[in-house]
């Protein structure tokens, strides 16, 4: 609680995610992140708005990601473009391994750039991972 005016004043839970996320190392944040602050429609709400605001970026169900101002739009990006999704599937415990073009590309077998989109994973992943339209899509492997 912070003194404000010789009187105490609770901090909104607006204050107490901001600061949460600040503290944070990554850049991927679960709603389940939040629970201990305040109620889920609570948390939710705040959250929300951290989008509306640009700050907070929402790149699947309860997973969002700090926001940064693309160079190349108005809109908000993550702050390590499609490398910031691939953290958020390792939050959810899912391995990302090297996708077959990946690994053909970096053995000098084909010039095509992988375009970082399609990322093989270890394990089934039934959500929409993405942000402004662009999706990652997946491959499986053992």
């Amino acid at each position: 609680m912070a003194a404000h005016g010789g009187q105490m004043r609770a901090e909104t839970l607006e204050t107490r995610i901001l600061k949460r996320i600040d503290r944070k190392r990554g850049d991927v944040f679960l709603r389940s992140d939040f629970k201990d602050l305040g109620g889920y429609d609570q948390v939710g709400r705040v959250l929300r708005g951290l989008v509306r605001q640009g700050r907070l970026l929402k790149v699947s169900h309860g997973i969002y990601t700090r926001a940064v101002q693309s160079p190349f739009s108005d809109k908000p990006v993550p702050p390590k473009g499609l490398g910031t999704l691939t953290e958020a599937l390792e939050r959810l415990g899912v391995d990302v391994t090297q996708t077959r073009l990946q690994q053909d590309y970096n053995a000098g077998q084909t010039t095509q750039v992988p375009t970082g989109r399609h990322i093989a994973v270890t394990k089934r992943v039934r959500r929409k991972i993405g942000y402004n339209d662009i999706f990652l899509t997946f491959e499986r492997t053992s």
